[in-house]
């Protein structure tokens, strides 16, 4: 989303940099190419207006223009007023004791607040809550049907009544089952309109008033762009929204309205989703110091880390680091670490996630989903004697294989040479680990388990 409003504050710094000390001039020439990005971006024009004068305020200061690298100063003083624009910290979801904890979503519709409410519940499991979903929106054709269709696909409880007209009496309902049945926490997914108008804001009053929840969690199209902020105004003076969620960030929109929201109503974002696929990697807890490295193309090490450490599998690695101990590795050891790896999520979105790479994440043809497609699909062609033995693979085999896999001789080749390449090297690493570790017992003693993040950083 943020990808052209990236592309030209990194241009913009690049002239700065290349000029080695900078004038007045230089910084306020600077401020002008970053007002017109950020209003490219659908910025709102306030919020551009009070950013780039406190960035200029500082900017021209004798500290950064007399500095030994003034360029990287102001760089700094964007990032730091991008995050402060975005909210400075995290702000997490609040818990009501004693429980259930209730959580009220509310938006337009086709902002995805069904899809998000099976987020959120995935989300709260993994952390060890008991998520009961409450179904509140009668209006819509199938909602009903598509929260408990997806309730049933994550094993999470859906509470509903087809045939009431009384979204209030099913909300308190739900609530009341919550505290019988020991829930930790009732998400409410309530109806929306393709507009604000008046009885949609009276049920929400209504539902409000009647389970009280602890947050009124406002879902937001960021594709809307300037429309998100006026819609963001008027929830939050009758719902008193205490916190956003910003919908669709993998679209190709200009991402004004995640930059301007914040700052316009004072509500802090507590979540980023992207697709409509249910699982941990489409919706992240928002970090505005993450999202303006991002922006700046800095990277975010941090969100990558956390995603590794949700989708790691102890026992896998505990099995890759015996092998790997003993000399071994094979082409089923690398399908094994690249699913791994592909569990994080798309490729460039991690790359782009690695600090200096995000110009690279944008190449497709050198981080592509489609060349780990075809990695895959040779693989698969080979046998499973092929694949624990790699020498085997010649002449009659690689063509067997290409065909199988509908690539060409030559890259099964160059596939078996690359690879036989890693293996030298993972040998010498079970070599390595294998020696006197920490606890200076031998082969058994030698280090932690062999993380398959580690693996994948070795085999790139």
């Amino acid at each position: 989303m943020f990808e052209s409003l990236s592309d030209r504050l990194q241009t913009v710094f690049q002239k700065l940099g290349s000029k080695g000390k900078l004038t007045e001039d230089d910084v306020r020439e600077a401020m002008k190419q970053v007002r017109l990005a950020l209003l490219e971006a659908d910025v709102n024009f306030k919020v551009v207006k009070d950013f780039v004068a406190k960035v200029t305020e500082q900017a021209i200061g004798e500290e950064v223009t007399k500095s030994l690298t003034p360029h990287q100063q102001v760089v700094k003083i964007v990032h730091q007023e991008l995050i402060n624009l975005l909210g400075t910290d995290n702000v997490p979801l609040q818990e009501s004791r004693p429980g259930p904890t209730v959580i009220m979503l509310v938006g337009l519709q086709g902002t995805g607040k069904t899809t998000l409410s099976a987020k959120l519940a995935l989300h709260l499991r993994k952390k060890g809550r008991r998520v009961l979903l409450a179904a509140c929106d009668i209006y819509r054709p199938a909602a009903i049907t598509q929260l408990e269709s997806l309730g049933k696909q994550l094993g999470i409880t859906v509470y509903s009544e087809p045939n009431s007209k009384h979204p209030p009496e099913i909300a308190t309902r739900a609530v009341e089952l919550a505290k019988k049945e020991l829930y930790n926490v009732v998400i409410v997914d309530t109806a929306g309109r393709l507009q604000i108008d008046e009885p949609l804001m009276k049920e929400l009053e209504d539902i409000d008033a009647c389970v009280q929840p602890i947050e009124r969690l406002l879902v937001v199209d960021a594709m809307t762009g300037q429309e998100a902020v006026r819609v963001a105004e008027t929830f939050n003076q009758r719902v008193k929204v205490t916190g956003l969620v910003m919908t669709k960030m993998d679209g190709d929109a200009r991402g004004g309205a995640a930059l301007s929201v914040r700052s316009v109503t004072g509500v802090p974002i507590k979540f980023i989703s992207s697709g409509e696929k249910i699982d941990l990697n489409t919706l992240e807890a928002f970090h505005p110091d993450r999202l303006a490295s991002r922006i700046l193309g800095m990277g975010d090490v941090l969100s990558l880390i956390e995603k590794a450490e949700e989708m790691y599998d102890a026992e896998q690695a505990k099995r890759m680091e015996k092998r790997l101990r003993k000399g071994k590795f094979d082409f089923e050891d690398f399908l094994s670490a690249m699913h791994q790896m592909r569990k994080l999520g798309p490729l460039q979105q991690i790359i782009g996630m690695i600090p200096g790479l995000s110009q690279l994440a944008r190449d497709e043809e050198l981080v592509s989903e489609k060349q780990l497609k075809l990695i895959e699909a040779i693989i698969f062609s080979m046998t499973i004697e092929e694949r624990r033995n790699p020498e085997l693979i010649k002449g009659s085999r690689r063509e067997r294989i290409a065909k199988g896999s509908g690539t060409s001789v030559q890259e099964v080749s160059q596939l078996v040479k690359q690879f036989q390449q890693m293996q030298r090297m993972m040998k010498q690493m079970g070599k390595q680990m294998g020696g006197k570790g920490r606890g200076g017992r031998g082969g058994r003693g030698g280090g932690p388990p062999l993380n398959p993040d580690d693996l994948m950083r070795m085999l790139k």
